[in-house]
């Protein structure tokens, strides 16, 4: 291959100029050797119309790469769209209950020489949870029972870190249990009921959970009570679900919060797409 020729840009400039300079050398030979009267630019002639059938399929061949060269743009620019959009979303499940991990390893610790037997049990939960989150959580979707185990075990070791009476209440009607959800989907909605609502409340408190799937329609309600004299801070939790949220199901889902006395209900409904 010639040096100068570096690219496949300079390859195919090359290629039109040569291609588009072959009538000019016709027309100059017929001039040069045929006489100045033997070239006549008309449809009637043999070489005019060689000659304008000739740029017309230039043309075209130009057009039909532009329109290549634009939808390969086109791709690429999706193509990176759709990669800054996964990496958002994994950044945004990195940041789902990292603190609940910190928090239950230092409970872990206090159970340690109080209860071993406790302790064992905390170890394997929280070691199926971290698993779940470190590698089904990288997942674009889960099953729904796999999301299920993980919020049974969120729960139990919330009963085992607070030692207290808690009302919780844990309502499933699922049709299919190998139907597919986005990963850690459920999970930020329960965290918030055990953080603003059990944790501040000494008594009767209550997390009430209900799932209901069918083929249709996924529902996931979170009602809890809390302490209504307590200022609560706007995290970025129910921010990031939202977020998340608009990635996976756009238009097709509805989040709702509402709090009614001392009762903060959350209701999530997806479409099934």
């Amino acid at each position: 291959m010639i040096k100068w020729i570096k690219t496949r840009k300079d390859l195919l400039i090359v290629g039109i100029a040569v291609t588009a300079s072959v009538p000019i050398f016709i027309v100059g030979y017929e001039v040069l050797f045929g006489g100045q009267n033997s070239v006549r630019f008309t449809f009637d002639s043999v070489t005019g119309g060689i000659v304008v059938l000739y740029y017309l399929a230039l043309i075209f061949l130009g057009v039909g790469f532009f329109i290549r060269w634009l939808i390969g743009q086109i791709m690429i620019v999706r193509r990176l769209k759709n990669e800054k959009t996964q990496a958002e979303l994994l950044h945004l499940k990195a940041q789902v209950n990292p603190h609940f991990f910190f928090n239950t390893l230092n409970n872990l610790y206090g159970w340690i020489d109080k209860n071993p037997s406790i302790a064992k049990d905390l170890v394997l939960q929280l070691a199926d949870m971290m698993r779940y989150n470190l590698y089904d959580g990288q997942k674009d979707k889960v099953t729904i029972d796999k999301e299920v185990a993980f919020l049974n075990n969120y729960i139990k070791l919330h009963q085992m870190r607070y030692q207290k009476d808690i009302d919780i209440r844990f309502e499933l009607d699922i049709k299919d249990d190998h139907m597919k959800v986005m990963p850690l989907l459920f999970i930020i909605l329960v965290e918030n009921a055990f953080k603003h609502g059990v944790e501040a409340l000494r008594k009767s408190a209550f997390v009430h959970i209900k799932l209901k799937a069918d083929e249709k329609e996924i529902t996931f309600e979170v009602k809890n009570n809390f302490e209504p004299d307590i200022d609560k801070k706007k995290g970025i939790g129910l921010q990031n679900l939202r977020r998340r949220l608009n990635i996976m199901y756009a238009n097709n889902y509805k989040l709702t919060t509402e709090s009614s006395g001392d009762t903060f209900t959350a209701l999530l409904s997806l479409n099934i797409i």
